[in-house]
């Protein structure tokens, strides 16, 4: 379940329509997904964030939270939370494969950011996440530039 400070709770699927209504307004866009984490007392929190951005003109967004019992290190947090990413980018152009078109044409708006940058703790797996993204096809962002990551789902995190 997806939440929307905008439309509420929503699926998956409705949070397509929603975009999808967003987008038919004229402009620029990206579509970007994120994830950032926090570790609980007994628990990590995972926040995954979709954002839509209108280029100079707002956006929208919509994050979903998944809690797991087991504490991660730094590194397998990164990498959980890359991973999280690519499979809602997956799952989002999975919902949209009955119109090719439009699935090609978000795929080609489409961006993950990635809650890593050159200096602190993170800077060891830039590399290796970096390429995994790239890998599957998407434009990846760093911090400072990971705002869908680092300030969308970064916000969540603080708030479980």
């Amino acid at each position: 379940m997806f939440i929307s400070p905008t439309y509420g709770p929503l699926e998956l699927d409705q949070v397509i329509k929603r975009m999808c209504n967003f987008m038919v307004q004229e402009g620029n866009y990206r579509i970007i997904v994120g994830t950032d984490s926090q570790l609980l007392i007994n628990s990590t929190l995972f926040v995954s964030a979709i954002v839509v951005h209108r280029i100079g003109r707002g956006g929208i967004y919509f994050y979903r939270k998944t809690y797991d019992s087991k504490p991660y290190s730094i590194k397998e947090r990164i990498l959980t939370e890359t991973s999280m990413s690519l499979t809602l980018a997956s799952e989002i152009l999975q919902l949209l494969a009955q119109d090719i078109i439009l699935c090609e044409q978000y795929r080609q708006l489409l961006e993950i950011h990635l809650d890593v940058g050159e200096k602190g703790l993170t800077r060891e797996i830039l590399n290796m996440v970096v390429g995994m993204v790239k890998g599957s096809g998407y434009v990846a962002h760093i911090k400072p530039d990971a705002f869908a990551a680092s300030c969308v789902a970064d916000k969540y995190t603080k708030s479980a």
